[in-house]
């Protein structure tokens, strides 16, 4: 038995992801801003090169973006934009880190923010569609 949310059937097992990924992402932000020059090293050379401003700005950036998703998750609100941007967010991390020792955990953490993202998604379609059948649409036969 799911718990009702928005005319949507959400499982515990949702709720216990959305909450997880919620704790993590707000985590790892309060982290890079105690101390963004250390999570510098993770970035590839040819991505350093290509930022606009300093490696210590983009990773506050970043730290900023990370709890913002993480309080979405975690008060269970615009869930689908939260695993969306979280998605896109941490391709570019493995993209930019590559795949390593550590950056290999985010693999999993892209598999969860999807799957958040997929649940929400169909509750987001009807609702900005307004996928409703209508008294003059024509009868199956």
């Amino acid at each position: 038995m799911g718990i009702k949310n928005n005319n949507q059937n959400f499982t515990t097992g949702y709720h216990i992801l959305r909450v997880t990924l919620a704790i993590t992402f707000i985590w790892i932000g309060v982290l890079i801003i105690k101390s963004p020059e250390s999570w510098g090293g993770y970035l590839e050379p040819w991505a350093v090169s290509l930022l606009p401003v300093s490696i210590k700005t983009a990773l506050l950036f970043t730290a900023v973006i990370d709890i913002i998703i993480g309080i979405l998750f975690l008060i269970d609100w615009k869930t689908f934009w939260a695993g969306l941007i979280a998605s896109i967010h941490l391709v570019i991390i493995l993209v930019v880190s590559g795949i390593t020792d550590i950056t290999v955990r985010d693999i999993g953490l892209l598999g969860a923010t999807l799957v958040v993202m997929i649940e929400d998604s169909s509750l987001w379609f009807r609702n900005l569609f307004k996928f409703t059948r209508s008294n003059n649409s024509p009868k199956a036969n």
